[in-house]
């Protein structure tokens, strides 16, 4: 399956995210992403620190995090996974061994099933070596 396939049937298709990229491990480059949800190099480079880094997790959580060039909240950070808010929107960011996927939700859906969405596509990629 292409990455492009995993962003538009696994998590938009799943109708529980509805933006969504997948990006290098690094934060060089974006391997998939929905039409005109783009993250600007600088936003994927400072998801690789945050994850490669985790004295970058405190700054994160302290000052936010640009996605697509808004400002979210974080409210919950770890090793693997944040998640942050923009009043009623909110992201879900997953690492995997290779890449780190970004879910977006909208207004009218439910957080938990977002992230869960993009947790299992987390946990798949994973156990097939990415």
């Amino acid at each position: 399956m292409s990455w492009q396939a995993y962003v538009d049937s696994s998590l938009v298709g799943s109708g529980h995210i509805d933006k969504a990229a997948i990006v290098s491990i690094a934060g060089d480059s974006a391997w998939a992403t929905t039409a005109g949800f783009t993250l600007s190099a600088g936003e994927m480079k400072a998801l690789a620190d945050i994850y490669a880094n985790p004295a970058n997790q405190q700054k994160a959580q302290a000052e936010g995090i640009y996605i697509a060039g808004d400002r979210y909240v974080v409210a919950q950070i770890d090793d693997r996974s944040i998640y942050a808010r923009k009043g009623r929107l909110g992201v879900c960011i997953c690492k995997t061994k290779q890449a780190i996927l970004v879910g977006h939700h909208g207004e009218a859906m439910v957080a938990g099933n977002s992230r869960q969405t993009v947790e299992v596509l987390a946990d798949y990629l994973i156990g097939v070596g990415y």
